[in-house]
């Protein structure tokens, strides 16, 4: 199996956001990944509703990956540009939390061998694997998981920077696709201002 931190990125990098592909299809999609990481066994198969299952954890893990402090402390001209986005694109306060809300899996919390608690899954098979993926968020390394700040990707990677401050799944592309933008957003709200201060004979 996977490392927790890993684990996590992996699940939700399962869905390419900029190009709309989804690993997990179809029922059958999803029993091969769990089992090709360990984590359902070989007979196991999934259902329509573990697919759904599957598609609400994915989610609420990249929107909770994708807020929090992490988002307040994006450089301004990050800010600025997502404001510049038509309305339609910008998610509401109100779904991006209902997006983080974790959908109901078999867990328990039990004490490791150091004393301290930890989740187990409390079921075997597709939803067992699941609940082994929501497990691996409490020991993941939560604080170097995050998503892409970029709307358009959302890739999710692990943040190996000293200060843990990278923003971007890649600075070359996704970095400065979301600058130019800032930019371009920049030099047209100059333009307008430079044009309502013309003055007219």
């Amino acid at each position: 199996m996977p490392l927790p931190t890993e684990l996590v990125r992996d699940f939700v990098n399962t869905f390419d956001v900029e190009a709309q592909a989804d690993e997990l299809s179809s029922p059958a999609d999803l029993a091969l990944w769990l089992r090709e990481r360990g984590l359902t066994g070989p007979r196991d198969r999934a259902s329509d509703d573990d697919l759904h299952t599957a598609h609400a954890l994915r989610e609420a893990l990249r929107a909770a990956l994708g807020r929090g402090p992490a988002e307040q402390e994006r450089p301004a001209e990050q800010r600025r540009a997502a404001e510049q986005r038509p309305a339609a694109e910008q998610r509401p306060a109100a779904e991006r939390q209902r997006l983080a809300e974790l959908p109901p899996l078999p867990l328990l919390v039990t004490l490791g061998p150091d004393g301290g608690p930890r989740l187990i899954p409390a079921d075997s098979g597709v939803a067992g694997g699941l609940a082994r993926i929501a497990a691996a968020v409490v020991a993941a390394s939560w604080d170097r998981l995050k998503v892409c700040a970029e709307e358009t990707c959302q890739w999710a990677f692990i943040d190996s920077s000293k200060n843990r401050s990278r923003s971007w799944c890649s600075m070359r592309v996704c970095g400065n696709r979301t600058k130019t933008r800032a930019y371009r957003a920049r030099k047209r709200g100059s333009r307008r201002l430079q044009g309502s201060n013309t003055d007219t004979v």
